[in-house]
């Protein structure tokens, strides 16, 4: 086991991978998924798990709750942080190849971002199959930041979950990737918000649309409208954009 080097590129890449896919309470040397990385690297979990924490300090959502011990993070990781919020999508195929060089392969998930291949049908291979990375990967990071759980109503059922875009993937090519773009809805939920039936406030809370409920039958007044004016939950980490939030109310959502 090698200790005390520098941290390489590739390490970093898929350190902060590992982070972006992992729920903040898991970020602990016994979790086995960062122990399998972290022999792939040869490091030791616990420095790994480190690097994690330190990592997690750049994140405004973790700060923002007053986590202490969250000082640690390096010019190396600062500067890698800024370079995936600069590109999301160049990051993400990045990421996936530098855990590929360790021999880590993502394993294959059904995705659920509502933007399948229909959104690039027609595009060479390679642009293709960076698009697919990039779902993969805002799943992933949007499932981990929400802990599995729709924001709205508590769900947990891996496969009715959805990884949601705020501001949908045809609308702004830039934030495809970007988990603060992301809110994980069940799928009717998700459904509901993509239809503009109901949206998020700035303040977290939900609001349907005053339009539909003068119509809504009694499933959707149990399963829809019951939520209007409540908080959703709030991520651990990647906190959602006040500004695609605002987008959605502008330019999806049908109104009052």
């Amino acid at each position: 086991m090698v200790t005390n080097r520098r941290w390489t590129r590739n390490e970093l890449l898929a350190a902060l991978n590992m982070y972006c896919q992992l729920p903040f309470g898991r970020l602990h040397a016994s979790n086995p998924a960062i122990i399998q990385l972290a022999h792939a690297m040869g490091r030791s979990p616990s420095a790994l798990a480190m690097k994690l924490v330190n990592i997690a300090s750049l994140d405004p959502k973790i700060t923002s709750t007053g986590r202490s011990g969250l000082q640690n993070a390096s010019s190396q990781d600062r500067q890698m942080w800024a370079e995936m919020q600069d590109d999301w999508e160049r990051f993400a195929v990045e990421a996936e190849r530098a855990t590929a060089e360790l021999g880590l392969g993502e394993e294959s998930t059904e995705d659920q971002t509502r933007e399948d291949s229909s959104s690039y049908v027609g595009e060479d291979r390679p642009i293709e199959t960076t698009a697919r990375i990039g779902q993969r990967f805002f799943r992933m990071a949007v499932l981990s930041a929400y802990n599995g759980r729709c924001c709205i109503t508590g769900l947990s059922f891996p496969s009715l979950l959805v990884a949601s875009h705020i501001v949908p993937w045809s609308h702004d090519r830039d934030n495809r990737v970007n988990p603060r773009n992301g809110l994980l809805l069940s799928a009717l939920h998700d459904k509901a918000f993509d239809s503009g039936i109901l949206t998020i406030n700035d303040d977290m809370t939900v609001r349907v649309s005053s339009n539909i409920l003068a119509r809504a039958d009694r499933f959707f007044s149990e399963s829809i409208s019951s939520y209007n004016g409540y908080p959703i939950t709030l991520p651990q980490k990647f906190e959602p954009d006040r500004g695609f939030l605002r987008y959605h109310r502008e330019n999806i959502y049908v109104g009052d």
